[in-house]
């Protein structure tokens, strides 16, 4: 006998619901009330609860999860990208020419022309100049972006704009690429974009309100019902703040349809705590207190910080993006205050660095639940990797990133280093907990490409399909978890996401295939068909 109470609103029923519950990871149906999950089990139990009202979707054997976790991302940086300027598959110098002219032309004179995510690696390798395009830019200031966002192209109106000439120095945590005569060949990076970015006019708020609509309505469709936005590209870009805001405002006037952890700057961590003393860390929809720092750049862009130096740049070994003792004091100052120490770190050196400096936190200031986070993870010492467990790091990682970075890591690091690259198998086998995400935009948001990458490890250029370092693959299910409970685990939100229980938060996808029949070389064919936020249906196939 059912109870009145006990009555569902909606029921999914008919198909595999996986749970990202070790003691019941698999069931046929699930049931929501308010909201709210209050059953998973058979079809007939199911039932049990169903209404003349109850509103029935029928799965015809598709898969349910959670929904989806992104732990790292841009998230109204991708909003507006997603309306700007785009180069990811210029696969020529003649390509992308094409487009940047193109899209000048397409513009109003003096119009900064920004987003971009180029990948020089797609023609050879051969870094772009600006007098590629100051042919036709004259009327339009330049910078746009390397996919990994430590690197850009600026044409030389911005460049004069910006004050950057020959004899202008390379800032702290960035360098200026020079031609052979000495002269700035437009390539900046790290903190060097800095530079140009400081002149570009600030967006207004109406447009970051378009921006994040923009990005809500890309992201629900890939079975996302949550992110981990981190804000601007650098410590000294405080677009944290300013997404913050509107976020604040869309969600009062209840325009925000999915859950966002709202990070900023960790230079403004001081700010942030104040912050957190007037307005405590936000609700289930909209919260805070997570606070993001850098300490190298990328492999892409040869800034990630190395101990040995790189194979095709001798004597580079990379950099550090911030002042080691300056985000030592923020990362203490961070935890004292009781903020979330969230830090990007790409390279071995950079890895072990940041290990050492939580290590000495917990040392110093006592045990508790930090959850202390390293962004990325990608390339790790042999010590490095059973540390995470032991310390109760979490590695936030973006396996899209491998099968990318996989067509071409080698020759930067070569043989004996990229086994430790990406290591989400390793990572596991030692008790770590991963949370993926995609970093989008630099890599497509995705979470079944994510999947599939860390899965299979098939590297984008086909040339492993066995998998590339195949022994850090991971299992189907461990991946889910990193882009579920793994994920709400570093937003501190596990108490109600990134699981399918009874009393939490009905956010749900279901997809279009049984992902546990079908070969893992389909799964990057499954689609999104809809996905479920508080229960309401934001997004239908």
């Amino acid at each position: 006998m059912v109870s009145e109470g006990d009555v569902a609103d909606l029921i999914m029923i008919g198909g595999t619901v996986w749970t990202a519950v070790e003691a019941l990871p698999l069931a046929e149906a699930v049931a929501v009330q308010e909201g709210r999950i209050i059953a998973v089990g058979s079809n007939q139990e199911i039932q049990d609860l169903m209404h003349s009202r109850t509103r029935v979707i029928e799965l015809n054997g598709r898969t349910v999860t959670p929904g989806f976790i992104d732990a790292h991302m841009h998230f109204i940086s991708g909003g507006f990208q997603l309306s700007s300027l785009d180069l990811r598959e210029a696969t020529t110098p003649e390509e992308f020419v094409i487009r940047i002219r193109e899209f000048a032309e397409s513009v109003p004179s003096g119009t900064w022309i920004t987003g971009g995510n180029w990948d020089h690696e797609l023609w050879g390798g051969l870094l772009p100049r600006s007098d590629w395009i100051d042919p036709f830019t004259q009327a339009h200031p330049v910078l746009v972006q390397r996919l990994d966002g430590h690197m850009a192209l600026a044409n030389s109106l911005a460049l004069k704009m910006s004050g950057v000439a020959t004899k202008t120095g390379d800032p702290p945590g960035g360098s200026i690429v020079r031609d052979e005569a000495g002269l700035p060949s437009g390539v900046l990076k790290d903190q060097a974009i800095a530079l140009v970015r400081k002149v570009i006019p600030p967006t207004t708020v109406e447009a970051t309100k378009r921006a994040l609509q923009s990005a809500a309505r890309h992201t629900l469709a890939r079975g996302i019902t949550q992110v981990h936005d981190m804000g601007g590209w650098n410590n000294l870009d405080m677009m944290g703040w300013a997404n913050l805001e509107v976020y604040h405002q869309a969600h009062s006037e209840g325009h925000l349809p999915l859950r966002v952890y709202s990070v900023v700057p960790m230079s403004s961590w001081r700010r942030m705590k104040d912050y957190v003393s007037t307005n405590g860390r936000g609700d289930d929809r909209l919260w805070w207190g997570g606070v993001k720092a850098f300490v190298d750049g990328s492999l892409g862009s040869a800034t990630a910080w190395f101990h040995e130096a790189y194979l095709d740049e001798s004597g580079n070994t990379g950099l550090t993006t911030t002042d080691t003792a300056e985000l030592q004091g923020w990362i203490e100052g961070a935890d004292k205050a009781g903020l979330q120490p969230i830090v990007h770190a790409i390279g071995d050196r950079a890895n072990d660095w940041l290990l050492d400096i939580y290590e000495d936190l917990v040392a110093n200031h006592g045990k508790r639940d930090r959850r202390l986070r390293v962004e990325h993870a990608q390339h790790l010492s042999q010590s490095a990797v059973g540390r995470f467990s032991k310390q109760g790091v979490i590695a936030s990682m973006q396996p899209y990133h491998a099968v990318d970075d996989g067509r071409w890591a080698a020759k930067r690091i070569g043989p004996e280093r990229i086994k430790r690259a990406y290591a989400f198998g390793s990572l596991l086998d030692t008790g770590a907990t991963l949370a993926f995400g995609s970093d989008w935009t630099v890599a497509p948001l995705d979470p079944i490409l994510g999947i599939d990458a860390a899965v299979t490890r098939r590297t984008l250029d086909g040339a492993n399909p066995d998998g590339w370092t195949p022994g850090e693959r991971i299992s189907l299910e461990q991946a889910l978890l990193a882009y579920t409970a793994g994920a709400a685990k570093a937003g501190f939100s596990e108490d109600r996401s990134g699981s399918l229980e009874n009393g939490k938060l009905a956010d749900l996808v279901v997809l279009s295939e049984n992902l546990f029949e079908i070969h893992s070389s389909d799964i990057a064919n499954v689609e999104v068909d809809m996905t479920l936020v508080d229960g309401e249906v934001v997004y239908d196939r």
